[in-house]
This record gives structure tokens, C-alpha cells and sequence, in this order.
């Protein structure tokens, strides 16, 4: 078996008694959500695949459905879209049929393992997954079965759930360029609504399949945009949430180092409400990455939408969005108009200024930071959308972008005070074709984003569907909320708001 240097992290059987009393807290907060799973009504379709993560939960809890069957039922779902997008890179199908037939037999006896008991779900290939193969999309690492889950995706077992597989991600989520989610490993993923399409990345692979109905949920990760623009395009929900609500121990670009704050990991899903119920059991801290907070989580479904102060833009100064987005974007205003919000147009101050400090300071080290990565899991060969380059500077330039970008983040938090809620595009351009080369066109695919602006603040922010494009038909596209720190509750509670006037997640023509 192949390793792969990562930091170190305690093993479960000397957890310390914080560590304990810590998972047993979190563990009866993710029980106590199952008062919250709604009762089972009928859904658009009888086929169990597609409905909800929170539908399937309570199906399977109350015995109308067995896990075995569940799980079956997504297996052959999976078999029969992903020959067309590729989404879903490696399986651990024995294994998942056994828990099935475990949790099936632990109900049968009257026993709950959590919220998720028996939900078959599927993770970003950036993760680390017990006993399955973990690439990140790297060749160095074609062959790395890591000894543990990372914490998000042990938290999400814990609470009942069952992994089918793992999703396909660009090299160290950070190399998919214009194609959205492509490695020399695994290949191009392709977008459920239409094929000659790309899903986004770097959680396109998770997109994809949850669109397609082929897993409940996913878990991705968001470094400028990477859970919000999959979603945006797949039709799904997705929610970057505060920076230091849900770990990244276990994740191949982690946490620590300049780029820390930058990094985030979060659920994605077809409907708002299924983000609702996962959040609160992926959150909190792990006591080995540093930068979570212990910082409670509120309920979306208290939270009052009538009277939030809310701001909107349709152009943040860089990328000019097309009329389609723009018109999608002030109708999601509107919704919140007619609950008598207090509306403003009017957005952060500095957002150019912020992109392009980011910018400097992440070319600083000369792409060496990526070479070094390629170096610590032996690959030898980078995928072609992986920036090994960049302008590296002196110490001293460095500690002046550090300086600038810290001083137009406490500008923004303080213009921030005066709304509840954010409403603006996801990305200036509908979805884009897969190119036939791979090109490294600034506009080709991630070109106007409105998304790493919120990456480099650490704020909530959500996406989800709201529209379908006239200019590249039959193409979802969403809208981006975002909240105060920490206000994760009403980011979500703004983006079910939403769904509830647009009806959210459409079936994927295949």
C-alpha cells in the first residue's frame, strides 16, 4: 500500500477526554436534528433515487424502504449516467452493501446510528476515505488507501451514512483551468444537462453526480469557488460556510500555511434543506486543525426573513455579468422585497483592489508551493491546467500584500455591518462548453467569477439553483447569498427562500 506524507493526526483510540466529550456533544446534536427531518410525502417521482437526502433519511428510518435497496438503487443509477459524465472515479461497493445490510439489521433492532442512517452518499476524490482510494487527481497518488476518513466525512459516518465512491477533482483541486474538472488520471467529468458542457470545478465531480441523482449528497471543497460554481451550474445547492465551521483535516490542500484562510469544506445537495441537515453534523471543531472556532450554529428555520437588511450587485467592477444573469440576479432581490427587506444596491468596497492583492500574494512563492506538492506525493507529471508558475517576490513584497489584503477585508466587515444578507451573481458567463484543447483562456470557464472574494473574507456563502439560461439552453443557473460571519442560518434560510420560488433541482436530461 502506498502512503502519502501528511501532517500527523490522533488516532481514534487515544482520543483525548476533550476530543471524547467533544464527538459525544456533537453526536447527540446530530441525533437530535432527526425531529427536524420533515414527514414523508409524495415526491415528484416513486423513484428513490431522486428524492431528497432528507426524504430518503426518513424513508429508510421509518422502514418503508430498506438502506439495501437504497443503496442498490443509486449503484445502478451511478452505472447508468456516469459512462456520460464521468463523474464518480472509484467505488467501494462491497463494502457499502454490507454497511446497508449492518444498518438495516441495526433498525430492525431498534437501532439508530444517527440522522443519516443508510444514506448512500459520495465524496470528492480530494478527501481522505478509510480503506479506498484517495487521489486528489494526482499520478503520484493513484494507489494511496489512506488508514482514515478526514473529519467531515467521518462525522458524516458516524451520523448513519454510507460512501459509494469518490468524485472526480482537477490535480489538488487547483488544475482544471477551463475544463472545469479534468486530470491525466482520471480524465474530463461533463455536466448532467448537457454533456458537451462543463460541470465547473473543483467539486465538479460531486456536482455531477448529485445532479444526475446518482448519491443523496457530496462533501466538496471551496478555495475561491469550488463548491459555489458546481452548484451553479449542476443545479444543485452548495454552501461555503464561515471560515472555521467545518475542518479541513484531511483534505489534500488543507489547512495551515499562507493559503490557510483561503480553504473551506462543505456539503453539497439537491435541495436547501438537505444542506440544513448536514451542516450541523460536519461542523465544529477537531482539535487538530487551528483555525475552527467553537462557534454555535443556528437554526435556518428560526431565522425571520421579513426586515433583513438586504444589499445587491449585479457587476462587481471586474467582470460586467451578461443581461440574463443580471435579470436572474435583481429578480432574486425581488423575492426578498415582497418580505417587506430593507433593499439597497450597493456591494463591498475595494473588490478589484482585494482580487488583485490576492492575486500578488498568491503567485509570491513562484508556483513553488505547487511544486512541492507534486514533490510530496511523487508525481512526475502535473496535469496540463496546474500553475507551476507565478512572479515570486522578495519577503518584503509579500508582507505588503499580506498588509493590504488584511486592511480591505476589516474595510469590507465593516461596510458589512449595515446588511443581514448579500445577494449577487455566482459568475458573470452561463456554463461553457468543454474546450477541445486544453487553453488557459482567462474567460474560458472560472473568467468572472464572483465567488474568491468571498474565500479570501472567510464569510458564509451559499448557491443555489434559480433559473434556467436562455443563451446556452437547458443550463441551470443559481444565485450567490452571502451573510455576516457566522450567520451560516441565515444564508441558508435566504437561499430556501429562494428555491421555494424557483423550485430548485430539475431532473438532468440523462
Amino acid at each position: 500500500m502506498k502512503t502519502s506524507p501528511m501532517a500527523p493526526q490522533q488516532d481514534s483510540s487515544s482520543l483525548s477526554r476533550r476530543r471524547f466529550i467533544h464527538t459525544g456533544v456533537a453526536a447527540g446534536a446530530a441525533l437530535s436534528l432527526a425531529r427536524y427531518i420533515p414527514p414523508v410525502y409524495a415526491a415528484a417521482s416513486d423513484d428513490i433515487v431522486f428524492k431528497s437526502t432528507a426524504e430518503i433519511a426518513a424513508l429508510i428510518r421509518t422502514r418503508q424502504v430498506s438502506s439495501t435497496e437504497v443503496v442498490k438503487a443509486c449503484l445502478a443509477r451511478i452505472d447508468q449516467v456516469n459512462p456520460k459524465i464521468n463523474a464518480v472515479v472509484a467505488f467501494c461497493r462491497e463494502r457499502a452493501l454490507a454497511e446497508a445490510a449492518q444498518a438495516d439489521q441495526l433498525l430492525a433492532e431498534g437501532k439508530l446510528l444517527g440522522p443519516l442512517h443508510g444514506v448512500p452518499f459520495t465524496v470528492k476524490d480530494s478527501f481522505d476515505t478509510a480503506g479506498v482510494v484517495s487521489t486528489g487527481g494526482t499520478l503520484g497518488r493513484k494507489d494511496y488507501v489512506p488508514g482514515k476518513d478526514a473529519t467531515v466525512v467521518a462525522r458524516s459516518r458516524a451520523a448513519g451514512a454510507i460512501l459509494l465512491g469518490k468524485t472526480n477533482t482537477p490535480e489538488f483541486t487547483l488544475g482544471g483551468n477551463a475544463r472545469g474538472t479534468y486530470n491525466l488520471m482520471h480524465g474530463q467529468t461533463y455536466n448532467p444537462y448537457n454533456t458537451a458542457y462543463n460541470p465547473a470545478g473543483s467539486s465538479g465531480g460531486a456536482g455531477a453526480i448529485v445532479a444526475a441523482a446518482g448519491a443523496y449528497f457530496d462533501i466538496g471543497s471551496d478555495y475561491g469557488g469550488s463548491i459555489r460554481g458546481p452548484a451553479n451550474v449542476n443545479g444543485i445547492a452548495g454552501i461555503k460556510p464561515t471560515l472555521g465551521r467545518l475542518p479541513r483535516t484531511g483534505h489534500i490542500v488543507d489547512y495551515g500555511g499562507p493559503f490557510d484562510s483561503f480553504q473551506e469544506t462543505g456539503p453539497m445537495a439537491r435541495t436547501v434543506e438537505d444542506l440544513m441537515l448536514l451542516l450541523p453534523i460536519m461542523a465544529g471543531q477537531d482539535d487538530w486543525d487551528a483555525a475552527m472556532a467553537p462557534v454555535p450554529l443556528g437554526d435556518p428555520r428560526k431565522v425571520k426573513l421579513s426586515g433583513l437588511r438586504v444589499a445587491y450587485y449585479t457587476n462587481d467592477g471586474i467582470s460586467a455579468p451578461t443581461a440574463e444573469i443580471q435579470g436572474l440576479t435583481k429578480q432574486c432581490v425581488d423575492y426578498f422585497a415582497k418580505l417587506d427587506c430593507s433593499i439597497k444596491e450597493d456591494r463591498p468596497p475595494k473588490i478589484a483592489e482585494l482580487a488583485e492583492a490576492r492575486r500578488k500574494f498568491s503567485g509570491a512563492s513562484g508556483g513553488d508551493h505547487m511544486r512541492r506538492k507534486l514533490a510530496q506525493h511523487g508525481t512526475l507529471q502535473a496535469s496540463p491546467g496546474l500553475n507551476l508558475t507565478g512572479n515570486e517576490l522578495p519577503s518584503s513584497e509579500f508582507t505588503f500584500w499580506c498588509e493590504v489584503m488584511d486592511a480591505i477585508k476589516s474595510e469590507q466587515l465593516s461596510w458589512l455591518e449595515q446588511y443581514d444578507l448579500i445577494i449577487c451573481p455566482v459568475n458573470a458567463n452561463p456554463p461553457r462548453k468543454v474546450p477541445h484543447e486544453f487553453v488557459r483562456a482567462p474567460g474560458a470557464a472560472g473568467g468572472g467569477g464572483y465567488t474568491s472574494q468571498y474565500n479570501t473574507t472567510g464569510w458564509p456563502a451559499g448557491v443555489v439553483r434559480a433559473g434556467t439560461s436562455t443563451e446556452e439552453p437547458g443550463l441551470p443557473l443559481g444565485i450567490q447569498v452571502v451573510g455576516q460571519p457566522w450567520r451560516d442560518d441565515v444564508v441558508l434560510a435566504a437561499m430556501a427562500h429562494i428555491e421555494k420560488q424557483t423550485g430548485g433541482w430539475q431532473k438532468t436530461p440523462i
